[in-house]
């Protein structure tokens, strides 16, 4: 990262109070970027992280639900934002299940209402807008899936990220084509991402911290699927490095990224448990699920991080082993009453260093 290029940079990020939110504007505060948030308290499952870190001192949140463009274009127009980084979401496959329309308000008309508002803003250099791995039309194939791979999606979440991308991607060649004047704009797609203070539901690193502090079993669901698991601090680094490529080139670098681990950090969830058990000290607290009738859920997931190697310069830094031990620091600290400000900026300032 490049952090004299952003100091003092107006940075706008939605979703800031979230998991990956949060750690971005941890990174980019530490940078001297000067931030306003954008997040809806209705829609907060992660409010344990962003109030223990600050969040909203840090990045003035505005409360505000993405689906309202009046409101999101009043705080477009009040910052003039120079980057806009897009996080807000409904992220999680189950809850999509309960909450197929909800899901797709939130991850499609919110998208538009965001890229909307970009429209009429012109401080804009970089738009960069997060969606996931689970965009892509899951094949089970062994492979990883490459950023001109077919979007689909099974369950709504997935469908709903599918849909936000082809909605992107419409607005790159209809409305951000002038290479000349236009903001430049990517969509960014990034693994199953992990490291401390995520505190959501249905996800297996919060889960597991849930059930050692409870003193509980787990009841592990798909034990057997691999994902392409990263810390937290592999994306962010990534889309950071996009946005200051559309910054410097433009529209004319408009574009798709994937990011995700090395393939030997493809794992399966039993894997992963089993390793954050065992570097927190616990045993025999995991339990597989025998029901046959639980929702869709993908067996075998992964990414072709190729073209961010070749044309960003960018590769992951942490081994699987090393991230979970990261996040098993910051748990610890969290459950011992410390300061987890304190380790998630040395983390930052550790994974950053040259």
């Amino acid at each position: 990262m490049n952090s004299s290029f952003w100091k003092n940079k107006r940075v706008l990020i939605t979703g800031d109070t979230g998991f990956k939110g949060a750690w971005l504007t941890l990174v980019l505060n530490l940078a001297g970027a000067k931030i306003q948030g954008l997040s809806s308290s209705k829609f907060n499952n992660n409010s344990q992280l962003s109030e223990n870190l600050n969040i909203y001192k840090i990045s003035n949140t505005s409360d505000i639900d993405i689906r309202d463009p009046i409101l999101v274009e009043k705080v477009f127009e009040e910052f003039q934002p120079e980057i806009v980084f897009h996080l807000a979401a409904q992220p999680l496959v189950r809850e999509s299940y309960l909450n197929p329309a909800i899901t797709y308000s939130v991850n499609v008309m919110g998208t538009l209402n965001i890229l909307e508002a970009a429209r009429k803003v012109n401080s804009i250099h970089s738009l960069v807008l997060v969606t996931t791995d689970k965009c892509y039309e899951n094949n089970e194939w062994d492979w990883g899936y490459r950023e001109n791979d077919p979007m689909g999606g099974h369950d709504p979440y997935s469908s709903s990220k599918g849909c936000s991308e082809i909605l992107i991607q419409s607005y790159q060649k209809s409305f951000f084509n002038d290479y000349d004047n236009s903001p430049g704009v990517s969509s960014v797609r990034a693994g199953n991402v992990i490291g401390g203070g995520d505190f959501s539901i249905d996800r297996l690193i919060p889960d597991l911290y849930k059930a050692i502090a409870q003193n509980k079993k787990l009841l592990i669901r798909n034990p057997k699927a691999t994902r392409p698991w990263q810390h937290v601090l592999e994306p962010i680094s990534g889309y950071i490095k996009v946005a200051e490529k559309l910054f410097e080139l433009g529209a004319k670098e408009n574009d798709s990224w994937n990011f995700g681990p090395h393939i030997t950090d493809i794992r399966t969830v039993h894997e992963v448990s089993e390793l954050f058990c065992s570097l927190w000290g616990v045993k025999n607290i995991l339990e597989h699920s025998k029901d046959q009738n639980k929702l869709h859920e993908a067996k075998s997931l992964s990414l072709d991080i190729s073209k961010s190697f070749f044309k960003l310069g960018w590769s992951p830094k942490w081994s699987l082993e090393n991230s979970i031990q990261k996040s098993v620091d910051w748990y610890k600290a969290y459950y011992n009453k410390s300061n987890t400000l304190d380790i998630s900026n040395q983390q930052i300032e550790e994974y950053f260093a040259d």
